[in-house]
Order: C-alpha cells, then structure tokens, then sequence
C-alpha cells in the first residue's frame, strides 16, 4: 500500500524543512497567543470564561471547517500552492484582529487566522509522505511539532514583554508582517508539486483508493486505524492542546493564585518542555522504529501516567500553588505519545491519499480541541452558576475532562488488541 518516497537532496530536504517550520511556528504563536493575552483582553471587552472559551476555540473552529476541501486540494494541487493561498487569508485575520473594537471581531479575526493556517502542518506532512521514508517522517513530524512548541513558547514571555512596549495591537500587526515573510520563503524553497496519475498507485492500494483521486473521502473513513485513533485524537491529544494553548494561563491565575507576569514564565516553561520532548521524539522514533517498537505500544504505556498527573493537578487545586505549573508541563509532555499517531495514519494510506488522511484526522483533531476549550469555559461557568466558586468550578471542569480523555485512550488501547 506505501509507495517508496521521491528521495530529495539532504540540502534540499532541509531548505523546504525549515521553509515550511517557519510558518508552523508563526500558527502556533497565533493559536496559543489567547492564553498570555487572556487578561488583557477578559478586562478590555469584559469577557466571561465561555467568551474566552469561544474566542480561542474560534480559531480551532476555523481551522476545522477548512480540513476536508484541503486534503483534496493538497492531493490536487500540491502542498506550495495551498499554503500560499491560505496564509494570505491569516495576513487578513491578523489585521483584522489588531483593527477589532469589540467581541465580534475578534471572533470574526480568529475565524480567519484558523481558516489562514489550516495548511500549515498538513501541507508539509503531505510532502513528507512523498518526499521521506517512514522513519524519516516520524522525524519530520516530531520536529515540526517542536516547532509548533518554539512558537507557543514565543507566545507566552515574549509576548507578555512586549504587551507594555507597543500594546497587543501592534502585536498583530507585526504577525501580519512575518507572515508575509513566510509567504516569501515558501514561494522561493519549496518546489512544485507534480501530481500521480492514478495507475501509479502503489501495489496493495485497491481501486476505492484509486477512485479517492477525485476527493471523496470514504476510504479514509472507512479505515479501521482511522477510526480506532479517531477518539484519542479528538479528546486525548486535541484536550492537551486546548489546556496547553488555554487554559493552562487561567489555571496559574484562578487556581494557582500566579500575577499575569507569573502565567506567562509558567507558560513560557510549559512550553520548554514540550519542545525538548518532541526534539526528542524526533531523535528516537526513528531508532525505535527499527527495533520493532511501536506508536501504538508507546501510547499504550506513557499515556496512562498524563491521566495520573493531571488528576493529581486537580486534586491538589490551590495549595500546589507554584508547583501548578511543573504539574501542566509533566501532563503535556506525558501527552505527546499520541501526537505520534498522526503520521502513522497517514502511513496507513497510499501516497495518493495522504492528504485527505492527513486532514480528516487532523479535522478530528481540532474539533477535539474547540470542543474541549469551549466545553471546560461552559463547564466552569455552569458550576459557578450554582455557587462553586471560581476556582474549584476550573477544578470541577478539569476533572470531567480527566476521566473522559482516559475513557478515549482505554478504547484505544482495548481496540488494539481485539
């Protein structure tokens, strides 16, 4: 069913790496920016926790929409010229965000910056497909997720730096800017795209997947990995995210009792973390791989303890005070086997579909995550309304999130073995 890769130059390989990591970092910063800016903004337009919820979740929600008409456009089209198109939308969305005097446009601009980036880890993992052999794309994908951290990690001290030197504005404005930029090197590193004609399917791939050339999207959901991995995706790893770029911010605040300043270094360290994690990732799956050891073992046996961690996180509440933040890192960290499946599903597809597979999970994904942000700011806001106060309602939020993401990884791991 897999195709061997197009092999590239090593040179050649690493220019449209860094080309494409370039603007990976730039939709991470813009994903997790909320979290540091989420004081600024609740005290400025008077937001509650679900506005805040909506508001970051409205990039996911943007991002979401656009997930299956682009899998047929990078098979179609290939990886330069949708990303190109896309990114021009999130020029508007940053702009459109520094311009906003009000709720609405904020969530209209996070709508668009969503919608702008939807590409930009699908495009560069639907080349990957092509152009790196399996262990080479496990590499790939771990790296480009350790540059997502470097930009989440931009988005919490840096930013809060910068915040009483041009205000958050001017912040967006800049963002526009390096967007620009990234549009640039894209457009000079990457190369074009050479569609395969459907005869040259690999050998193993059947004639559903022959017929997938014209964008439907039945073989992908048909595929038993797919849908096995579908709710780990969804709640186990799009939950991590939506603490990691939300509410890990209002958790060191309301919970933990931390200053802005005191968030964003917590932020900032939550983030360390997770680059060096999936740098390291990146050094040894391909290692792994060749010993025989699995994504799926690795899931199966370092994803349990994130469970225990963030139960004790919530047990804990206000008394780990500075610890909180030591607690949310563990808990990401632990999390990040199951962002490994990702290009296992895609290596579960002929070339030809990665990138409808590739998007269809990855639309799983970001539902998981708009869902999971808007949910525990829905969450929290009921039980306050009964007259929990705000920070055990955080608390009672966070656990039923706790007990359901362990529920998807259980189902995953059960259906493993059947």
């Amino acid at each position: 069913m897999n195709a061997p890769p197009e092999p590239l130059p090593r040179r050649t390989a690493v220019i449209i790496f860094l080309a494409f990591a370039g603007a990976y970092f730039l939709s991470a910063l813009l994903r997790a920016v909320t979290a540091t800016l989420s004081p600024v903004l609740t005290a400025e337009f008077s937001l509650h926790a679900r506005d805040l919820g909506l508001l970051a979740g409205g990039y996911f929600l943007g991002f979401a929409a656009v997930q299956l008409p682009l899998g047929a456009w990078l098979d179609r089209h290939g990886p330069k010229k949708v990303i190109l198109g896309l990114l021009s939308v999130a020029v508007l969305g940053c702009v459109a965000f520094a311009l906003a005097g009000g709720f609405s446009g904020l969530m209209a601009a996070r709508l668009l910056m969503g919608v702008g980036v939807a590409a930009c880890l699908m495009a560069p993992l639907t080349g990957y497909r092509r152009w790196f052999d399996p262990g080479t794309q496990l590499r790939a994908n771990s790296w480009m997720l350790m540059t997502g951290s470097l930009g989440m990690l931009a988005s919490t001290l840096p930013v809060q730096w910068l915040l009483p030197l041009v205000g958050w504005r001017a912040l967006f404005w800049g963002l526009a800017a390096l967007v620009l930029l990234a549009m640039a090197v894209i457009a000079w590193a990457v190369p074009r795209w050479h569609a395969v004609a459907p005869q040259n399917i690999a050998a193993g791939a059947d004639q559903t997947s022959a017929n997938g050339q014209k964008g439907s999207y039945s073989e992908i959901w048909r595929n038993p990995y797919f849908r096995r991995a579908s709710p780990l995706g969804m709640v186990s790893f799009g939950g991590m995210v939506a603490i990691q770029s939300l509410w890990a911010g209002p958790w060191l605040t309301r919970v933990a009792g931390a200053t802005p300043l005191q968030a964003a270094t917590g932020l900032f360290w939550i983030n360390l973390g997770m680059l060096v994690t999936f740098w390291s990732w990146g050094l040894l799956l391909p290692r792994m791989a060749a010993r025989g050891i699995s994504v799926d073992r690795m899931v199966a046996r370092v994803q349990p303890f994130s469970f225990v961690v963030l139960a004790a996180l919530v047990a804990w509440g206000p008394p780990a005070g500075g610890f909180s933040f030591v607690l949310l890192a563990l808990y990401c960290m632990l999390s990040t086997p199951s962002a490994q499946v990702q290009p296992v599903v895609a290596l579960a597809f002929a070339p030809q579909l990665a990138g409808r597979a590739l998007s269809a999970y990855n639309l799983v994904i970001f539902v998981g995550i708009f869902i999971v942000q808007w949910g525990i700011g829905l969450g929290a806001d009921a039980l306050e309304s009964l007259g929990w106060r705000a920070a055990d309602a955080l608390r009672g939020a966070m656990g039923v999130f706790c007990a359901i993401s362990a529920a998807c990884w259980l189902q995953f791991v059960w259906a493993g073995r059947r």
